[in-house]
């Protein structure tokens, strides 16, 4: 019966595969609310594979924060997306969230019976819920960059550091579905990069690629209205943009000139008061190719960039954003966050990695609101990550350490492989993984043998699953990466992951 079960279960993988479409995707890990995904190809392939592997969670979001912020007033919504005169959206991003639907339709993940459209309200957030002068309650973000004579004489040596708090209101259905999307675009013109997000964003709150890093925060103190008619940007969209195009400016280097160009189209500003940090390898140069901030507003100063140069209260090769306008009207509206992080920072040297993270969670977080905590130090290739779950916010668990290089890595067939095991329901858990790996099925694993490998192909660790919930020990193995495989009457499916010991 078991055999009969698995083989019924590959043949309907295969009839779903060879009737739509190959999913060029793989769910790299997927635990403690935090989901990374790997999608490769040109933009329909991309969006197809998104809404095939994590259609359940988009739908979860959707019923569980988009609709219910929007209420009756989503039909309002649509037809601002419909209508392009205050939102105008490139169509190649149209054309992306057909393939995601159409995805989600594949994989029957689409219960709430949503569409392109709705997927564009989504990806436009911030600037619909502003147009149509809708309440919801999101909470305020921070950044803080370090590098040159800041971080000379530690482990960076002078190598440029951003540290990111996203701080949002802890709604379950966004905490409970996390995203990291690898994005590898096949077009020439496009680059790999990374969406740190929830579930069904094509765009980039959080985002960055191997040379520059963006992050989105709210201007709280921007209390204007918005002007219709005036055709904007979605701020989400322009950041992608900056970051996907392999060089926007086409000016032969990638730094953060890239996000001030992208910026800089937008000359009648956003829907809303938004401000952006951007970073780059301190050898990008001048200490504004470095790092940026950016203060975006629909009301005239539209556009205001602010450096290091500016007085802001924090010497150096320094740079802090958080909720409130400092350079833009010359406001220098400091709140409580940024004067405690003015405080800590002292004189603005000998500022290490774990300095500029412990700076931030220690001054800038917004304790339960902290959904994601991360750090990227593009020059040497590290992203740091703790997301919000078991109901503990971000800032309050270590964070996992990612190599960028592995994340932007080309997908292989042995990867493709691999997403197997997730398509068949079998999931590993917790992954990083401490003392024991998990392995559960939505049916009986009995008598399956499973094996362990090391990164070289030496056999770490064998045995046979006797129960739909398995627990292996890992103890023995050293902190690194290893290939999982499982022989289900004589088909083998294999899948990554990773030892750590916090």
């Amino acid at each position: 019966m078991k055999n009969f079960i698995i083989t019924l279960i590959i043949l309907v993988l295969i009839c779903k595969f060879s009737y739509n479409q190959n999913v060029n995707g793989i769910i790299v890990s997927d635990s403690n609310n935090l989901t990374i995904v790997k999608l490769w190809g040109t933009h329909e392939e991309r969006g197809f594979a998104y809404g095939y592997l994590l259609g359940d969670k988009i739908t979860d979001i959707v019923n569980g924060y988009i609709l219910p912020v929007f209420g009756n007033r989503i039909d309002e919504a649509r037809d601002i997306i419909i209508k392009g005169e205050d939102l105008i959206i490139d169509s190649i991003y149209f054309e992306e969230s057909k393939a995601l639907i159409a995805g989600m339709d594949s994989a029957g993940t689409n219960t709430a019976g949503i569409d392109y459209i709705d997927g564009m309200v989504y990806n436009s957030f911030l600037d619909l819920i502003k147009l149509l002068g809708i309440f919801a309650d999101t909470l305020g973000c921070s950044s803080l960059m370090d590098w040159g004579d800041a971080t000379a004489g530690t482990d960076l040596d002078g190598k440029s550091v951003i540290s990111r708090h996203l701080d949002w209101s802890p709604y379950n259905a966004i905490i409970n579905n996390q995203v990291l999307a690898i994005h590898l675009p096949s077009a020439v013109d496009e680059q790999p990069w990374i969406m740190i997000g929830f579930a069904g964003q094509m765009s980039v709150l959080s985002g960055l690629n191997s040379q520059v890093s963006v992050f989105q925060h709210m201007m709280s103190d921007f209390y204007g209205s918005t002007n219709h008619n005036m055709g904007y940007e979605p701020i989400w969209l322009t950041l992608r943009k900056a970051i996907e195009k392999k060089d926007f400016n086409s000016d032969g280097v990638n730094n953060t000139q890239d996000v001030r160009d992208a910026i800089a189209q937008n000359v009648n500003g956003f829907a809303d008061g938004y401000i952006v940090a951007a970073l780059a390898p301190s050898s990008a140069g001048a200490d504004s190719l470095v790092a940026l901030v950016a203060e975006l507003a629909p009301q005239s100063p539209y556009l205001t960039f602010r450096s290091n140069s500016y007085p802001d209260n924090i010497p150096g090769d320094n740079l802090y954003a958080a909720n409130y306008e400092i350079k833009r009207n010359n406001h220098q509206h400091y709140c409580s966050r940024y004067n405690s992080v003015i405080t800590a920072i002292g004189e603005g040297i000998n500022i290490g990695s774990l300095e500029n993270w412990n700076i931030l969670r220690d001054h800038s977080n917004s304790y339960t609101s902290n959904l994601q905590f991360m750090q990227v130090i593009p020059e040497l290739g590290i992203l740091n990550l703790s997301v919000h779950h078991d109901g503990i916010p971000a800032y309050q668990h270590e964070p996992v350490s990612y190599d960028l290089y592995e994340l932007f890595s080309p997908v292989s067939a042995i990867d493709q492989l691999e997403n197997n095991l997730s398509l068949l329901k079998i999931k590993l858990i917790p992954n990083p993984a401490q003392s024991f790996l998990i392995i559960q099925a939505d049916f009986d694993l009995s008598g399956s043998e499973y094996s362990i490998y090391n990164v070289i192909g030496e056999r770490m660790g064998l045995g046979k699953l006797n129960k739909s919930n398995n627990q292996i020990s890992i103890k023995h193995l050293k902190n690194g990466l290893y290939f999982f495989k499982i022989n289900l009457s004589g088909d083998i499916f294999s899948s990554k992951f990773i030892k750590q010991s916090f």
